[in-house]
């Protein structure tokens, strides 16, 4: 497993994390999370990343995680103390959720705590990015970062204040690259990938995905019509996620399942290096020629 230092923060990550969002809503149990997670840390993945607002998903990594904490980065997100649906910014909010993230995922500190699609309207107001400060204070977590897109991640990295910056890249989601990873790379920002396989919206071919999530991508790539998504599944998903971690300025990619093995398929595929340069260039030049001002990041 590749590994690489996480901006200015002292982690070094493994290229590949664990993303926590299907764990939590796909009501999977305790014993196949369990495999998942010693599937996940076995491969030399090290980077568990979840939110207080995916259903169970942090109870079910607290409780799987166990006594291999040591061998792995806990991030978590806030601003959902209530669920999704309720955002919730005030200092009070923020902080109960912090606290119950801890309980939660049964760790006497997080490695990395995030503002969750936090706007750039409160992002300004400075009480929510004081109050992260706060909880580092207090040793709730080691560091400080955004999850977002678009203009707002922008911010996010001009204000100087996060440590890393959680946003959308992969084929079928580019604006990152251009708007903001330069300057998140000269300001030494911590740059986490999610959806980095675009949720595998080409899966089904000619028939969109079912779920709002994947929808966009696949009406995107329906117009791209990359060659990189010729072949079989098991090849495509691969070369998409290793376009993302070719990607300049990423560090590390959260990719989230419910199957067990799906992880040492994953790690197989960054195994092989680099996206070679007329690949990775082929989908850059063809994005710049396609891609419409309304393909924003997806948050």
């Amino acid at each position: 497993m590749e590994y690489r230092k996480l901006g200015r923060t002292d982690m070094n990550v493994s290229v590949l994390g664990l993303g926590g969002w299907e764990i939590g809503y796909q009501h999977i149990s305790l014993t196949t999370v369990k495999k998942l997670m010693s599937e996940a840390l076995d491969a030399g993945i090290n980077v568990i990343d979840t939110a207080e607002c995916y259903a169970t998903s942090e109870e079910l990594i607290g409780e799987a995680v166990g006594k291999r904490r040591k061998d792995c980065y806990l991030l978590t997100k806030c601003g959902h103390e209530s669920g999704w649906s309720y955002p919730d910014w005030r200092p009070e909010s923020l902080l109960r959720s912090i606290q119950r993230s801890l309980k939660r995922l049964k760790t006497d500190h997080l490695d990395l705590i995030q503002l969750h699609s936090c706007s750039e309207a409160e992002l300004r107001k400075g009480a929510v990015i004081d109050t992260l400060k706060r909880a580092r204070e207090r040793g709730y977590t080691r560091f400080i970062g955004y999850s977002g897109d678009s203009q707002t991640a922008l911010y996010a990295i001009e204000c100087g204040e996060f440590d890393t910056l959680q946003t959308s890249i992969s084929i079928a989601d580019q604006e990152a690259l251009d708007l903001f990873l330069p300057l998140a790379e000269k300001r030494d920002i911590g740059v986490i990938a999610k959806r980095p396989v675009a949720n595998v919206a080409w899966q089904n071919g000619d028939r969109p995905p079912a779920d709002t999530y994947g929808r966009p991508y696949w009406e995107r790539l329906q117009k791209l019509k990359y060659e990189l998504l010729r072949g079989g599944l098991k090849r495509t998903v691969a070369n998409a996620l290793r376009f993302t971690v070719s990607v300049p300025g990423v560090h590390t990619a959260i990719v989230g399942t419910t199957k067990p093995g799906r992880f040492t398929e994953n790690s197989a595929a960054v195994a092989a290096g680099p996206l070679p340069k007329e690949m990775f260039e082929g989908i850059r030049a063809r994005w710049r020629e396609v891609a419409q001002p309304t393909w924003v990041g997806q948050t």
